[in-house]
């Protein structure tokens, strides 16, 4: 029986790329097993007559078919040589350099393929943060970027048979402001909550819709942090290893706490933040974890505004998170979705998660002496947002005070994701967390001159 294929938004980008004449050859980043590949072969059966799979690991061999240059024709010379079955017919063959991370040299011959032009190239792999510096001194100006993360809510949406339809109804009730019916909030709500608890990794979400239960997802989860723990052991030498491995271990225990701010020294005795400052950026350049800075002072510009030692770590998929947690608590959370000490810890990764699939950087808010803190900020044209993360529907007040005290001028008004309904009181706009995927949507929205959202309610 063939695997179901899960729609992801690489595929509409895929399709704009081939209608683009002066198309460069693509490079599709993002963590291990998030549907980078599969997403491609699905493409290139829908838009090629020949497609050229080249996978560096399980193939090595073809590490050889640079030793005439990078030119286009020797290196199909080569390839031809290794398999004289692969067709190369210009103008409708799809080259697919599959585990980039293992030959980053490849990305030289980039530029010699877009010149010669006869032929589409899409590179992908994992952990190409970490070898990207040599790529793109191999390959700047003669290759696109994409970046692929798991299943985002929307996705997931889909997975579940929803069409674009009730994605725009969802939208509809953030522009308008009118609460969703009792029906939609509990439905939405349920989707959303297993949606947390099995995240967005392709082979657990088929998992989730082939059994309509949990069964077999958790599994699949340990399976997959094991590759990750297994790809530290594989790409890092020495001490860092051990080092990745235990920051990697600890964030889950950091996220379950109060003070949510990621610790060096209590990820081993004697840790110094020196120490392990490469270990973190290994894994944010891998993709397994997003990095939340600390800001200086909530104010515009957010680039270059914050402390590169202080910082809360979540992990890029929340699913993984939550497998990660003690059985007790995986047991409670599966059986009776019951979030009690981690509701907090999950909601703001969820949500971090969210902001990064949206291509925002992640920043917080803590005051030094004082209570006043804030889990997230974006920012409009000429504002900044803060967004809180309650897990309960409790007082903001910390928003409340970003928002009225007139130390913060760029801040005129806010966002907060709660379990409960749409509600504006106070210059905040309150959002179910199941809206979050739509927020950046929401902020270009509210960039509109009022007149222009006025009218689209009018028509």
């Amino acid at each position: 029986m063939e695997e179901l294929y899960l729609k992801r938004k690489i595929d509409a980008f895929l399709s704009i790329w081939k209608q683009n004449n002066d198309r460069k050859p693509l490079i599709v980043k993002g963590p291990r097993q998030v549907g980078k590949t599969e997403s491609i072969k699905k493409f290139a059966g829908e838009n090629y007559e020949s497609f050229i799979e080249i996978n560096f690991v399980e193939e090595p061999k073809y590490k050889m078919i640079i030793e005439d240059g990078y030119k286009a024709d020797d290196i199909i010379r080569n390839i031809s040589r290794i398999d004289p079955s692969k067709k190369f017919i210009p103008q409708k063959t799809l080259i697919f350099f599959d585990e980039l991370q293992e030959f980053p040299e490849i990305a030289t011959a980039l530029k010699f393929f877009k010149i010669d032009g006869r032929f589409d190239i899409i590179c992908s792999g994992s952990l190409l943060g970490i070898h990207y510096r040599r790529i793109e001194s191999n390959s700047v100006g003669y290759k696109v970027d994409y970046n692929m993360f798991s299943m985002d809510f929307e996705e997931f949406l889909w997975a579940k048979g929803y069409d674009n339809i009730a994605i725009e109804e969802m939208f509809w009730h953030m522009k308008t402001g009118l609460p969703f019916n009792e029906l939609e909030m509990k439905q939405y709500s349920n989707l959303f909550l297993d949606y947390c608890i099995l995240g967005g990794m392709p082979a657990v979400v088929r998992e989730y819709i082939k059994n309509d239960t949990f069964e077999g997802t958790l599994d699949i989860q340990h399976q997959l942090l094991n590759d990750y723990k297994e790809d530290i052991r594989k790409y890092v030498e020495g001490v860092d290893q051990t080092r990745i491995l235990n920051v990697f271990e600890q964030i889950p225990v950091q996220l379950g706490k109060d003070n949510k701010k990621f610790q060096i020294s209590k990820v081993a005795k004697g840790a110094r933040f020196g120490d392990y400052r490469g270990c973190i950026e290994w894994l944010r350049d891998a993709g397994i974890i997003n990095i939340c800075y600390c800001m200086n002072f909530p104010e515009l510009p957010l680039k270059g505004n914050y402390s590169d030692s202080k910082y809360k770590l979540y992990f890029f998929d929340t699913g993984l998170f939550v497998s990660m947690l003690d059985e007790e608590a995986q047991e409670d959370l599966r059986a009776n979705k019951n979030l009690d000490v981690y509701k907090g810890a999950l909601y703001e990764n969820i949500v971090g998660e969210a902001l990064t699939k949206c291509g925002y950087g992640l920043y917080y808010y803590k005051k030094d002496d004082s209570r006043l803190e804030e889990d997230f900020f974006v920012r409009t044209q000429d504002s900044l947002v803060p967004v809180e993360v309650k897990a309960t529907n409790g007082t903001a007040k910390s928003l409340r005070t970003l928002i009225q005290s007139q130390a913060y001028p760029d801040i005129q008004w806010g966002i907060k994701f709660t379990a409960g309904n749409v509600g504006f009181s106070d210059s905040i706009y309150t959002f179910p967390y199941f809206c979050t995927f739509l927020l950046k949507d929401y902020l270009k929205w509210m960039n509109l001159p009022e007149e222009e959202r006025r009218k689209e309610f009018e028509d």
